[in-house]
Formats: structure tokens, sequence, C-alpha cells
């Protein structure tokens, strides 16, 4: 079956065209598809006898809310979506000042094995298509009713690791005649798969990269990221720096705050060093408690970034968002595939 959604509007054109159809209803599909429409029968401006051989011939699997889940602190929201397939993944609308933005995910499931995040538990299980992205946005904002500005590639999955099918939901999500957000409202984040890295700034898309750096020497990081002992953390900063060189566009290094692993002084001033010449930002993240995981939040957070801060490193607090729903990526999956496993789960 043909993933049209997954498709531009001028690769929609051409098959069209292979069924003998005028080349301005690329644009007509390519709008329907784009609003959200579940099935080809809501394509009423459509002849019936082309609805019916989109049908015949093509895939259209909107995900399905397994589970939806609003803060009562802060009105973030949860979900949990169903996959054509019966998989499950996560996205989070998040409501700032600025406007509402949406974490989604690029993959069921993880294989960079970090220690302390719950998307990896289980492994990875497949990668998600454009489409299967692009519906998280979509329906998250049809579904909520809040209009989506802001996305954040930082969900289940590494980015890098799918990197083909991240790179054309990000032209779909960009294509004027659909949801049309801009790139540099867009950030990807990356556990530092260095040719992903390398690969993106050829490009020099406007949107924003993220590391997930957690630990600025390689014993530490190595511990805690397996990635690293592919790309040691001294070639992912040399990639950084040519990143920005390349692009102009400065880095966020996200950096989880983990008790007596990655929190000493000496580690804030290595990250200074590091950095110098280079105008990142580091975005300081109280871990999320995982059961599974020995790790836990570290009490020197404040300390920490008045180190860094000491040295003239641009350095902030993540807010906690949806602390009482979940929040922590993978947990909510987690949890569900663990009520699948036992036959009780529910909406």
């Amino acid at each position: 079956m043909i993933d049209l959604k997954s498709m531009t509007p001028e690769e929609i054109g051409g098959f069209l065209s292979s069924l003998g159809e005028p080349a301005f209803r690329a644009k007509q599909v390519f709008t329907w598809l784009h609003r959200g429409a579940a099935s080809f029968e809501e394509m009423t401006n459509l002849p019936k006898s082309l609805r019916e051989k989109l049908r015949e011939q093509c895939l259209l699997t909107p995900p399905r809310a397994a589970r939806r889940q609003v803060s009562a602190q802060d009105g973030t929201i949860k979900y949990l979506w169903e996959l054509g397939d019966g998989n499950c993944v996560e996205s989070v609308l998040m409501r700032y000042h600025h406007g509402n933005t949406v974490c989604i995910s690029s993959q069921v499931g993880c294989r960079m094995g970090c220690a302390f995040c719950a998307s990896t538990i289980a492994g990875k299980v497949r990668d998600l298509t454009p489409a299967e992205m692009l519906d998280q946005v979509l329906f998250t904002q049809l579904d909520s009713g809040a209009e989506v500005s802001n996305i954040v590639l930082m969900g289940i999955g590494e980015p890098m690791d799918n990197l083909d099918n991240v790179l054309r939901f990000l032209e779909l999500v960009n294509h004027p005649d659909g949801m049309h957000i801009g790139m540099r409202h867009i950030s990807l984040s990356t556990c530092g798969v260095i040719p992903g890295i390398r690969r993106l700034a050829e490009l020099e898309l406007q949107l924003t990269l993220s590391v997930s750096l957690h630990a600025p020497d390689s014993e530490t990081r190595s511990k805690i990221m397996p990635v690293n002992r592919a790309y040691d953390v001294e070639e992912l900063f040399g990639a950084c720096h040519d990143y920005f060189r390349k692009t102009g566009r400065r880095i966020s290094f996200e950096y989880a705050m983990i008790d007596g692993v990655n929190d000493h002084d000496w580690q804030a001033d290595l990250i200074a060093r590091k950095l110098r010449g280079m105008p990142g930002h580091v975005n300081l993240i109280p871990l999320n408690d995982v059961v599974e995981s020995p790790y836990k939040p570290s009490r020197r957070l404040a300390a920490f970034q008045k180190r860094l801060e000491s040295h003239g490193v641009t350095a902030t607090v993540r807010r906690s968002l949806g602390g009482d729903i979940d929040a922590s990526c993978g947990q909510l999956r987690r949890r569900a595939m663990e009520e699948q496993q036992k036959g009780e789960l529910r909406p």
C-alpha cells in the first residue's frame, strides 16, 4: 500500500498522473491529508472514482489516542498514540507564554541505551514514517484545540538513527500548503550520532540542534550513554564546533543532572573549556525518577549552574512540566506495555 501522507505534493502528483488524474488534484489531496482527514471519503471535492482508487491503493492510518493525560498543575497533555500496527508512541503538548510546543517521537522504542531513560528499556522496535511523525503534531493539535507553533523531536527514539524519515517529516511540516511550521520553530535532539550531525550541518537548516551531552568526560559518559563508545565525547565536541562554524546556529546542550555522577564542579569547568569559542547554551534538566534506573536527581543543580555561569556559560534550568502525568519520556509507553502484557490496558 502507498503511504500518501509521507509524500510531497510533487510525488503525489506523479502518483495521481499514473492514475490518469489531472495535476491540480495533488494539492487537493495534500491539503486534505494535512488537515487531518481520517479517511478518503472525507475528501469531498475529489471525484468518487478517485476516492475509490485511493482507498484501494493507499494507506491512511490516523493514530488513536490510547491514553490522554492532562496535568492539573500546568495543562500539559501527554498522549499515548496507538499506530496502525498496534505499536504505541508518546507525544506531549506543553503550553508556554510564547506558544504551544509539541514534543514528538521519531521511533517506536530506542536502541541507544542511555541508563537514565525509560524510552530505551525495551529497545527499538522500528522507525516511524514521516506520516507517523506528522500525525503526532497534527492530531495533538486537532484533539487539544491548541494551535501548535513549535516542535521538538525529543520524544521516544533517536532522530539521527532515522534521519531520512526525519528530514522528510521536516520538509512536510514546513510546507506552505501543510502546517507550515518554520524551521526556526523546530528543535532536533540527538544523543551524539556524529554522522547525523555532520549531515545536518551540510544541509544548513535553520532549526535548533540539541545535543544530549549529560557528561563532558569520556569515562562518565560511556557509563551512562553507550553511544559514547561509538562516538566519543571529544569527537562530539569537535563535530559541534564544526556545526556552528558551518551554520552559525547556536547549539543547545541538554544535561540531565544525576546525583554524584555528572554534577561535580570539575565537570562544569570541563564543559566551559570544551565550549570555548562556540556560543552554546547548557540546559540543565532535573532528572526524572525512573523506577528501573539506579540514578537519582542531583542535589547540586543550583551550584552546578552557578559554576557554569562563573565561566560565562549560559546555563538555564528546564522548567518541569507535567510532573503528575508520567512526563518523563517513555514512562507512559512503558507502563502501557506492562498493562498490555497483563491484559489490563485501558484508555
